[in-house]
């Protein structure tokens, strides 16, 4: 099965993003913070890695950054969520390694489209 490392700070986004990859089929591991995020992704190394720009003690732009120096995840597709939708924004994510960038508030099923693709991609 397909694991997916989700890190935001915010329960109900969460648990939205969680219920709707359940129900696509992806196992799924949740944290709230960066620091969890890091931590997690080395213990259970995902298929892909949806972040949270701003959240707790590291932001998803400095979780990629971190994860991308380890070679076992230079490949593995990070999405970028956030409500930072400026065109610098977008840049920073993708300077930091990210795969694809959405901004709050999105679809669910485009979302769990984008990681389909960047699963196919992979």
């Amino acid at each position: 099965m397909t694991k997916i490392l989700i890190a935001d700070d915010d329960p109900d986004i969460l648990e939205l993003v969680n219920y709707k990859l359940v129900q696509t089929g992806y196992d799924i591991t949740a944290v709230t913070n960066g620091a969890d995020a890091i931590s997690r992704a080395k213990e259970t190394l995902p298929d892909l890695i949806i972040l949270d720009v701003m959240m707790p003690f590291y932001s998803g732009i400095e979780v990629t950054l971190e994860l991308r120096k380890i070679p076992e995840f230079v490949s593995i597709p990070i999405i970028l969520l956030t409500a930072k939708s400026m065109e610098l924004d977008t840049e920073k994510g993708f300077a930091a390694g990210a795969s694809d960038y959405m901004t709050k508030p999105f679809s669910p099923r485009e979302l769990a489209t984008r990681v389909q693709a960047a699963l196919s991609r992979n």
